[in-house]
Formats: C-alpha cells, structure tokens, sequence
C-alpha cells in the first residue's frame, strides 16, 4: 500500500473552503462539531478564517494533490492580531453572527459563548503570557491526515516562520480534555504555562 506524497506549502486563497470544513470537522476537541453547534461555522470565523485574512503569510496546509488535509494558523504578535480582529474582521462577520443580547447574565449555550467570544475576541488574549511568548496557533488535520507526521511538519514550518522573524516564544490555548494533542506539545517541548484547577483552557509555550 502506498501513502501519497504530501506537500507542506503556503496558504492560498482558494484554500479557504478547506480551512472552514477542517475546523468544522476537527472543533470539537479534535473531532467533528457538525451536530454539536445549531451554527457550526462560527468556529472557523474565530480559529481559521480570520489568520488568513489579516496574517496569509503565516498559514501553512498539507496537501496530497487531492486536496488540503491541515492546516496551521497563527500570528507572529498576538497583542496586534486581536486588534485587527475587532477592527478589520469583526465588522465583515457580525452582520451574520449578531452578538449575544448584552445584560442577560452567562450565554445560554455553546453558540451564544462563541458569539460572545467574536465579539470580545480580545477575551483569547493573556497578556503575561503575550508578554514572553508573543506568538500562538492553531493547528488541524483530518483523520486521513493524522498519524504521517504531518502535524509536525506543519510545526516546523511555522516555528521556522517566526524564528526568521525573531519571535521570541509562542503559546497555545487547549481543552485539557484534548489529551492526545497535549501528548503532541509535549513532544514538541512545549512547557505548560496556566493549567489546572477550573480553568475551561489550558495554556502552554514554547520558547524560540
């Protein structure tokens, strides 16, 4: 049995579609959302889309030939990133994902958090944590993608990215429930950084 080769390369922007369906498929702590949101496709609004809008030069797929099987995102400053979010991105997407009504206490469900969280994008931002490790990402293959050592590959692509622009350190935010991509981090010498106790996300970096 064969494997087709895959080709690590740029983003392009006829690979959007793929972007969107990948972090559909793969949003729910690494497996499929379709089914766990009424409006799935506010989850590549906020970790796919809006990277290769305002930061193309840093997104990297995984491509057979056939088709993208991942991707990676992220930017090299993630203080500017939010702010270009709110006033660049945000004003072409709220039309369509309208923000929660204000004053009606916590959201009422998992689409009405994500809304909420469009709309204070800048909620992802850690500042002490921005301060040392100013980069982060997000990264996703499909099943047929995983298991090749493509996931790696895309890392090194992109940590290679932000070391030739002298980014001292970047970070990422996951479920702790997420333990088979934790084992990847790991691997990879991220370090934990917030993690533990009630915290709904776990924060972990690596230095450049």
């Amino acid at each position: 049995m064969t494997t087709t080769p895959v080709t690590i390369r740029g983003y392009r922007p006829a690979d959007r579609e793929a972007l969107h369906e990948i972090c559909i498929r793969t949003g729910f702590q690494g497996g499929d959302a379709t089914g766990r949101f009424r409006e799935p496709a506010i989850l590549p609004t906020i970790f796919a889309e809006p990277y290769a809008a305002l930061e193309p030069e840093l997104v990297f797929v995984a491509d057979d030939g056939d088709g993208v099987l991942g991707y990676i995102v992220g930017t090299a400053d993630s203080v500017r990133y939010y702010a270009d979010f709110r006033e660049r991105w945000l004003p072409t997407v709220a039309d369509r994902f309208p923000a929660p009504a204000a004053g009606v206490g916590e959201p009422a469900d998992p689409d009405e958090d994500l809304r909420n969280l469009l709309h204070h994008v800048e909620l992802m931002l850690v500042p002490e944590i921005a301060a040392e490790y100013p980069a982060h990402l997000h990264i996703d293959l499909l099943p047929p993608g995983q298991g090749r050592g493509l996931g790696r590959r895309l890392m090194t692509t992109f940590l290679d990215a932000l070391r030739s622009r002298g980014v001292p350190g970047v970070h990422l935010g996951m479920s702790p429930a997420n333990t088979g991509a934790r084992a990847f981090y790991d691997r990879l010498g991220f370090a934990p950084l917030i993690e533990g106790g009630d915290a709904p996300t776990n924060y972990l970096g690596l230095r450049l």
